[in-house]
């Protein structure tokens, strides 16, 4: 009989040492869980944050085409910087300041003197 209770006291002692191995592993196993939320959650983020900068990368890339060079009724031509300035003929106000767009500017300037009377020859490209 002393056996048989012996027997039953190493089992018991098994049974207390495999309930906490159990509870360590299932410990284990949610600390685990929980890292591995946590690490889907950064590569979430990260794999947003990789396509944001894509999605720039490729809008800075897809720039409009250039335009055409304009052309004016007024050519700047040696005829033009040899041509007599009018006495009465008021300066024009636009200056050229290296920031805005040089097509802009002509554009300006060339309206300007012709709201401010200059005339010039126009040769073909008018």
């Amino acid at each position: 009989m002393a056996q048989v209770l012996e027997m039953m006291r190493a089992l018991q002692d098994d049974v207390a040492a495999s309930r906490m191995e159990q509870e360590r592993m299932q410990a284990n196993l949610t600390a685990s869980q929980g890292r591995n939320e946590e690490l889907d959650r950064v590569n979430e983020e990260l794999r947003k944050t990789l396509q944001a900068q894509k999605e720039r990368v490729a809008e800075e890339r897809v720039a409009p085409p250039p335009s055409p060079p304009r052309t004016f009724p007024m050519p700047f031509s040696s005829e033009i910087m040899g041509a007599v300035v009018p006495t009465g003929l008021v300066g024009v106000k636009a200056s050229f300041t290296r920031v805005e767009d040089p097509e802009t500017h002509l554009t300006v300037f060339h309206t300007q003197m012709m709201l401010s009377g200059a005339q010039t020859r126009c040769n073909a490209n008018c």
